[in-house]
């Protein structure tokens, strides 16, 4: 096969790349080179550089960060906190992602950017907002105040700030997924007398169940490391309303490095933990698709 590069595979000839515009081997070598560099450079040096910091005056201090009232305070949040907020966030991306892909409305362009919102709102700007509806002197701060319901620095605004910043993450994953579906599957199972219940759980939901289940690692990975909307909302009240990344701002910014960096390497084991899954998940989902496909 003229100007192509054939590979014969069980009496079958597979077309790849034309040889006019594959890359001579020092180019392939140079940009695998910059791409490692770079990863490197910005990447695991700086995740080496928090372990090293953090066993810096050995393992007796770095543990002893953990046993901290405060820390275990801010561990204990951070855990309540996406413990709240991701089943909201897949409650809302399934139905968000059923409503766009199995139904025509009007609204529909702009429920997807509504979707994307928090992806172009600062944390910040969001944490603000909330101040403004719900603090003291916000919109329903009187009426919060009279009937003694506290919202900003406490829970309930560090919950709704991270639900914020975390709704797209579910939704995102499944659009895409069940446009390329279709609804093929769910009419077959109406003709056969199914009901709408039936269909989500013994049709719908085991054709999304990978992107489900990517959807939710990356919204709880953000859920647990979100710092500026939470910072706004929290008061960053000692042993009540700090979050991890709040507890290790404190403690940079009073010199208690060794504390700091202990804390942060949970955060770095919590996102090491995330990406062997989001892998283990990817590698589960593809294999699927390939056994699908045979």
């Amino acid at each position: 096969m003229a100007g192509y590069v054939a590979t014969v595979k069980a009496g079958s000839v597979t077309r790849e790349r034309p040889r006019h515009i594959t890359e001579p081997t020092v180019v392939k070598w140079i940009l695998i080179g910059i791409a490692i560099l770079f990863l490197g450079s910005l990447l695991v040096l700086p995740l080496v550089s928090v372990f090293v910091e953090a066993f810096r005056k050995g393992s007796e201090v770095y543990f002893n960060a953990f046993s901290d009232p405060d820390a275990a305070a801010a561990i204990r949040l951070t855990l309540l906190t996406a413990g709240i907020a991701v089943p909201l966030n897949v409650v809302f991306g399934l139905a968000a992602a059923w409503a766009i892909t199995k139904f025509q409305f009007r609204g529909k362009n702009l429920l997807i950017t509504l979707i994307d919102l928090p992806f172009a709102v600062s944390p910040v700007i969001s944490g603000l907002i909330y101040v403004l509806l719900f603090g003291a002197k916000g919109w329903f701060g009187p009426w919060l105040g009279e009937h003694d319901i506290k919202i900003i620095f406490a829970l309930p605004g560090i919950v709704l700030a991270t639900v914020f910043v975390t709704f797209p993450f579910v939704a995102r994953e499944l659009i895409p997924l069940m446009q390329a579906q279709g609804v093929q599957e769910e009419e077959a199972a109406v003709t056969l007398g199914a009901k709408g219940w039936r269909i989500f759980w013994k049709v719908t939901v085991p054709n999304i169940k990978w992107g489900l289940l990517y959807g939710i690692i990356l919204c709880n990975a953000r859920a647990m490391g979100e710092f500026g909307a939470v910072s706004v909302v929290s008061g960053h009240i000692r042993g009540s309303t700090n979050t991890i990344p709040l507890h290790i701002q404190i403690m940079y910014n009073e010199y208690n490095f060794a504390g700091a960096f202990a804390m942060a390497s949970l955060l770095v084991l919590l996102a090491v933990v995330t990406l062997v899954v989001k892998a283990i998940v990817e590698w589960r989902f593809n294999r699927t698709q390939q056994q699908e496909g045979e």
